[in-house]
């Protein structure tokens, strides 16, 4: 099996990756959630309890599901020598400059001999007080690492059950992502270890995105439309920089089939952060769409330019979504289902928890939020097979079931 396929959003799922919340979200405090980008604090035994349930859908429909934390690990333990070089990189990224505190928190990391346990540790965070009760022989205090906003000299990574932006599957390869703030970038730093060493995917995956590039990406506004068409939103947290780049990379590789982007110029918005929150599709003529962006939406479209292989063409797409969608899918129309069907109430509160964001896991077979049941019941009368996950605690992270999942291995679709 090709270590990444995903042509699609609706091909048949063979392998996902997810990560199961962690003690990163018990580090969310108040003072510390706009930094960390949460709205709440999610409960975490209800939250693992609502993941393990979505683990289980997706294994009982034939989903082979594997954790980042697990493939992590795997990488340290089949590469002995690696441990010591991710290490360092992790406390550079950070932000933990000083020779000293360096080695301290080194030594503290270390003296982990589980792999997963290390592993986890990094994305729990590392407040200053842990360090002084492990470490008492250290003669200065660690007082001065501590800030106004935080104990930590490591903060937690609670965002990384999203497992969709960090990186973004296309065709055989990878857009390793350059994330919006610098509290998520760090994630990235799992993916780059896991594509560059683990043996299942080390020299296996081509890169159309690296995570150095100076512009940012994230893995929720990339949707492969189908093996020729990329979809990818401008938006808060995907820079049309950051669009040229990943296309001129992607026209001008040999392996790559993607011919055509078309951007989406999104609102720049909390609600409405990445593509897939307002926009997914769950079937071969069906999307699901949030109506706030059914006005004066913009589409461009980009391709190859045949006289100058270093530029792009860009063309802005005059006409109706649905006209659009048909035309490149190569299919005589598609459907726009409207969030909650177009109510305005209901549409931003369905939409605040993700109504929109639907995982298809077959062609019209998706998994969604149990909460949105305006949506939902809306959904089910338009024939699609809804799974309903519950998710009281899970939503507080403002992702739904797209979001939570990075599909690794998809079968192609018959047109």
């Amino acid at each position: 099996m090709t270590a990444i396929h995903v042509t699609s959003e609706i091909g048949k799922l063979k392998k996902v990756l997810l990560h199961r919340p962690g003690r990163e979200l018990l580090n969310l405090t108040p003072d510390t959630l706009e930094r960390l980008l949460f709205d709440d604090i999610p409960f975490l035994k209800v939250a693992q309890e609502e993941h393990d349930a979505f683990a289980k859908i997706l294994r009982d429909n034939g989903v082979e599901v594997v954790y980042l934390e697990d493939l992590m690990a795997e990488t340290l333990a089949a590469n002995p020598g690696l441990r010591e070089q991710f290490l360092k990189q992790f406390i550079d990224e950070a932000g933990i400059k000083t020779e000293k505190y360096k080695k301290i928190v080194y030594d503290f990391l270390n003296s982990y001999d589980d792999n997963k346990e290390l592993i986890l540790k990094t994305m729990e965070g590392i407040n200053v007080n842990e360090l002084d009760s492990k470490l008492r022989n250290i003669e200065n205090s660690l007082v001065d690492l501590v800030s106004d906003e935080s104990n930590f000299i490591a903060d937690p990574m609670p965002n990384l059950y999203f497992t969709r932006d960090p990186f973004g599957s296309i065709g055989n390869g990878v857009s390793l992502n350059r994330m919006y703030s610098v509290t998520r970038n760090r994630e990235t730093i799992y993916a780059e270890y896991i594509f560059d060493h683990h043996p299942e995917y080390k020299g296996q995956v081509d890169k159309y995105f690296d995570r150095y590039n100076p512009f940012h990406i994230e893995g929720g506004d990339i949707l492969n439309l189908n093996d020729h068409v990329l979809a990818i939103g401008i938006s808060q947290r995907t820079q049309a920089d950051a669009i040229e780049m990943i296309a001129k990379n992607l026209f001008s590789h040999k392996d790559a089939k993607i011919d055509t982007i078309l951007a989406f110029n999104i609102p720049n918005s909390r609600a409405f952060m990445h593509l897939d929150t307002v926009f997914t599709q769950i079937d071969k003529d069906k999307f699901t769409v949030h109506p706030g962006i059914m006005g004066p939406l913009q589409v461009f479209e980009i391709t190859a330019d045949p006289d100058n292989s270093n530029e792009v063409l860009v063309k802005e797409m005059n006409d109706k979504l649905e006209n659009i969608l048909a035309r490149y899918l190569g299919i005589p129309k598609v459907e726009l289902i409207m969030c909650a069907g177009g109510d305005k109430i209901a549409a931003e509160r369905e939409q605040w928890n993700d109504g929109s964001n639907t995982l298809c896991i077959a062609p019209g077979v998706i998994v969604v939020y149990e909460r949105n049941d305006v949506t939902n019941a809306l959904l089910k009368e338009k024939g699609l097979t809804v799974l309903e996950m519950p998710s009281a605690e899970l939503s507080r992270g403002r992702g739904g079931p797209r979001c939570m999942s990075m599909p690794l291995v998809r079968e192609e679709v018959e047109w």
